[in-house]
């Protein structure tokens, strides 16, 4: 008995409607649908942050360390070129920069990413102006949302001084902090802090003109050296310390602290900056406390063991961070947003060492902001 193969089935027509029209019809998932009594799903804006430390950006011809020759025009535009790409990769809202020698040199870098930025800045570093720098390079602030203000740090409390040992006593950051307040697409203001900690390198003695005045091939004067640089930074990240409290002490304006910490998200340092080992238990501390970005994002699938922005003698380290304030913590009462993700960009640090690229990876991390947030309360 021979059989015989189904009918196919006759082809359904499928149309396209309005929501609205789709409601009306009951052709939606009732999940889409509101519930009476219930509150409407938060609407968000998005706002992405990124850090990176350029490596010594400097105009041609500029001779920023005397042992280093200057960039010649060729190596400058091709170093232009290398993080131009880089900057339109990151697309952030705000980017938060260091080493740079010459703003001129972070303009166009910017201008290469094809991106439009309304503030390019890096205080200190202005071409042929008063501060130009002497002997370090400065911090800078690209953003696109609305500058309302901006200054720098440069001087400790006097509380904050410190004796450094055969050196004197430390009275300023080694590189000034940059403190910009900004504006979000629906008139929240945002407080950002750019910095750039003192490096791990040994500081050994040097006379007026920076000729070293120490055997660094001894152990015991490197171990030395090495500790005046673990005190220098602590010194600056204790000053840096009273200015998230000076903006976060009963402000709730949200906080972000971008930079080359220059030591890894739980060291003595950053978390002296930061000051949320007691929050779990102390909730008087939050007010306060700063929190690393990767450690509250709330897309968990994008979390991963291990990540690094520069590599040291083969050892790997995340130098480079973004930190926020209990405002983009998820599980926060005060929180009117969220981190949704984090993302290191660091494959360039295995292709090369041409000094046109960057030796630290760039961080950048995608915030969320309920668009219905209400300005925050001030004291």
């Amino acid at each position: 008995m021979t059989m015989q193969p189904n009918p196919p089935p006759e082809p359904v027509a499928l149309q396209v409607l309005p929501t609205g029209a789709a409601q009306a019809q009951g052709t939606l998932p009732q999940a889409a649908l509101p519930v009476a009594g219930l509150p409407a799903p938060p609407q968000w804006l998005t706002l992405q942050v990124a850090s990176g430390n350029l490596l010594n950006l400097a105009a041609p011809g500029h001779v920023y360390y005397p042992n280093q020759d200057p960039y010649d025009t060729l190596e400058a535009d091709r170093k232009t070129a290398w993080l131009g790409a880089q900057i339109g990769r990151l697309n952030a809202d705000v980017l938060g920069v260091q080493e740079v020698w010459d703003e001129s040199a972070l303009r166009a870098a910017v201008q290469a990413s094809g991106l439009r930025y309304t503030t390019v800045l890096a205080p200190g570093a202005e071409t042929g102006g008063q501060w130009a720098p002497m002997g370090t390079p400065r911090v800078g602030i690209v953003t696109r949302l609305p500058l309302l203000a901006l200054e720098s740090h440069v001087l400790f409390e006097a509380a904050d001084q410190v004796l450094v040992p055969e050196i004197g006593l430390q009275t300023k950051f080694e590189r000034p902090v940059l403190r910009a307040r900004l504006q979000t697409k629906h008139g929240l203001t945002l407080q950002v802090l750019v910095t750039h900690l003192k490096s791990k390198r040994p500081k050994f003695v040097q006379d007026a003109q920076g000729h070293v005045l120490e055997d660094r091939d001894d152990p015991a004067v490197v171990a030395r050296a090495t500790l005046r640089s673990l005190l220098m930074r602590a010194a600056e990240a204790c000053a840096l310390r009273r200015l998230v409290v000076d903006i976060t002490h009963r402000t709730h304006e949200p906080l972000l602290l971008l930079g080359d910490m220059n030591d890894s998200p739980h060291s003595v340092t950053s978390q002296l900056i930061a000051a949320n080992q007691s929050v779990s238990y102390d909730k008087g501390s939050r007010d306060t406390a700063l929190y690393h970005a990767w450690d509250v994002q709330t897309e968990a699938s994008m979390k991963r063991d291990v990540a690094y922005s520069h590599v040291y003698q083969g050892w790997p380290e995340l130098l480079d961070q973004i930190w926020v304030s209990e405002e983009f913590v998820a599980t926060s009462r005060r929180a009117i947003g969220d981190v949704r993700r984090v993302d290191v960009f660091n494959d360039h640090l295995h292709e090369s060492r041409e000094r046109f690229r960057s030796d630290h990876g760039f961080v950048r991390a995608l915030l969320r902001l309920r668009s219905e947030s209400p300005a925050p309360r001030m004291p």
